[in-house]
Order: C-alpha cells, then sequence, then structure tokens
C-alpha cells in the first residue's frame, strides 16, 4: 500500500478513491496549507495530489524522497509545477485537462457581458443605495451581436468560448501555435491571424493561452495600445499573462473600454489600482467553481495517481 499525501481540500470521493487502494494523508483545513508543513507532509510520499496553490519544486520533491512516483495536479494549468524537476527525478507530473472546459468557457463568455454591458457597475450601484432612475443613457453599454471576439490560445477552452460567442452573433478570429482543425474552423466561422492583428480588430480579446516564459506579460502596455479604445480584455487563463499595471493605467486613460478578469498576476492580490475602476470586473478565480466540475477534476487527479502507482500510463500525463 503506496502513501498518497494530498496537499489541500479536494471533494470526498476522490479521497474514497484513493484511500480506498491506499493509504492518505490529506490537509483538510479550510486555509492553504503553510510550506514547512506541507514539507514535512510529503516526507516519504510515494504520490503527492497537488492544488495550483503549492509550488511543487525541487525542494518539494527532495523532501518527499526518491520513492515519490507521481505528482497529480488538481487544474490544467500546472505553472505550480517544476516540470523538468519533476523529470529528472523520474516522477510523473499530470493534471486535469478538458473536464474544466464548458465551466471556464461559461466564466469567460460572463465575464463578456458583464463588462460589456456593464452589469457589475449596475449591481454595486444598486446595492449602494443611491438613488437611480431608467434614462435613455443610463448605463449604457456594448451589444456583441456583429462584433468580433479575438479568442489568444485556440485550445478547447478556447474553442467552447468561441462557440459560445458565435451564438452571441459574433465573428471569430483567433490566435494559436497551430491551425484549428479545418471542419472545427469552418463550424465557428473562424480566422486565424497573428497577434498584433487579432488585437487590431478585436472589441473583444479572450485569453485562453497556457502560462510560461514565452506569455509572461503577453498582453502589456504596448499590446493593450494596439487595442480599440472600445475594446474588451477577459481573462480566464492565468494572471501574469497580463501586466496589471499596464491595465489599470489603459483603463483609467480610456486605452480600452473595459476588462473582466478571473485570475490575477498574485493572485490572491489583486492590484489595488484595478480595485479602484469601475470598468473593470473582478471575479476570484471561479473558472471551474462547479460542484460537477470540480468534483471531475478531484476524480480524474485520482485516475492519474492510481494509474502511475499501479504501474500504468495515467490519462493525463504531462511529462
Amino acid at each position: 500500500m503506496s502513501r498518497v499525501v494530498v496537499t489541500g481540500r479536494v471533494p470526498d470521493a476522490a479521497i474514497e478513491k484513493l484511500r480506498a487502494e491506499h493509504e492518505v494523508n490529506a490537509w483538510t483545513a479550510p486555509e492553504s496549507i503553510g510550506r514547512e508543513e506541507l514539507l514535512r507532509r510529503v516526507a516519504g510520499a510515494d504520490a503527492v495530489v497537488s492544488l495550483l496553490t503549492e509550488r511543487i519544486d525541487g525542494e518539494l520533491l527532495d523532501a518527499a524522497g526518491p520513492q515519490l512516483k507521481v505528482v497529480a495536479n488538481v487544474a490544467v494549468g500546472y505553472d505550480n509545477i517544476d516540470v523538468p524537476a519533476c523529470t529528472q527525478r523520474g516522477v510523473v507530473a499530470t493534471n486535469t485537462p478538458g473536464v474544466l472546459t464548458d465551466a471556464t468557457a461559461d466564466i469567460a463568455m460572463g465575464l463578456v457581458l458583464m463588462a460589456t454591458r456593464r452589469l457589475g457597475e449596475g449591481e454595486r450601484l444598486i446595492r449602494s443605495g443611491q438613488a437611480w432612475k431608467w434614462g435613455m443613457f443610463f448605463l449604457l453599454g456594448s451589444s456583441l451581436q456583429g462584433k468580433t471576439l479575438g479568442v489568444v490560445g485556440m485550445g478547447g477552452i478556447g474553442q467552447a468560448t468561441a462557440r459560445r460567442a458565435k451564438a452571441f452573433g459574433m465573428e471569430i478570429v483567433y490566435q494559436s501555435r497551430s491551425e484549428l482543425d479545418p471542419g472545427i474552423a469552418a463550424d465557428l466561422g473562424a480566422r486565424r491571424l497573428d497577434l498584433d492583428e487579432l488585437l487590431a480588430v478585436s472589441d473583444v480579446v479572450s485569453l485562453h493561452c497556457p502560462y510560461g516564459p514565452a506569455t509572461h506579460h503577453l498582453i502589456g502596455a504596448e499590446q493593450l495600445t494596439a487595442m480599440k479604445s472600445s475594446a474588451y480584455l477577459v481573462n480566464t487563463a492565468r494572471g501574469p499573462i497580463v501586466d496589471e499595471a499596464a491595465l489599470a493605467s489603459a483603463l483609467r486613460e480610456g486605452q480600452i473600454a473595459g476588462a473582466g478578469l478571473d485570475v490575477y498576476e498574485h493572485e490572491p492580490r489583486v492590484h489595488p489600482a484595478l480595485l479602484e475602476l469601475e470598468n473593470v470586473v473582478l471575479l476570484p478565480h471561479l473558472g471551474s467553481a462547479t460542484v460537477e466540475t470540480r468534483t471531475a477534476m478531484a476524480m480524474l487527479a485520482a485516475d492519474n495517481t492510481l494509474a502511475v502507482l499501479g504501474g500504468a500510463r495515467p490519462p493525463a500525463p504531462i511529462n
């Protein structure tokens, strides 16, 4: 029987699945586990089921010991994992792609609607108790029909967001490392552009690319200046893809019309300048936050763990 350490709270079904075959040591407190406690707990572990809030690096891998076989991240992104360090030590790293596609695309489309129709401003106005009255020019937003959505990163979530936007009558352009399957591109009516072209023509830019050195501050002052002054930026991918200071400045100066964010550069801290602005919608990383999706993520992480411990190839390997 192997020893499995779970670094944070996950749905009970996944814990029960792991416990049916192995010893499980799970952190169950509502707050994130501290670094020292995490290093202590992983000592002697054969498997680590990690959340994106925990840094899985050489220090942790060495603290676990040479018997560690797998790190199963309960997330599709894995910028919290030093994958080369895992590979160097013969540790399999896995993630949970696919199962959170629709939930995250729903949030992306929700942010598009909230930003373009100023729904957050309206809700805050009602809650503030201020007097208000309907009028022809009261909280005017922007319609989506006939507008262009620019998708940066046309993987599963990007495609799902594009399908939702098409249902709202939007035209689709995208920037991605590879061409879409011709059938999918035809179904979406999607055109591939380079990033500069996409920024110039899009009315809404939605980010769905992975985070890494190549995409750090992919959207900065230069890119925001290239966007239409009437355009909106939405980020449900990873916070550091956007230079938050540059975004706050662009929003404040009217270089773009608005933004919707579910992720942040130094999460959970949000750039103070963004908090002062009415034309940005701020959500607390809710992309995968449905009961069904979080359960599916945890169950896939459990399946990845059990497969590696059983000597089989996991369903979703990273390395």
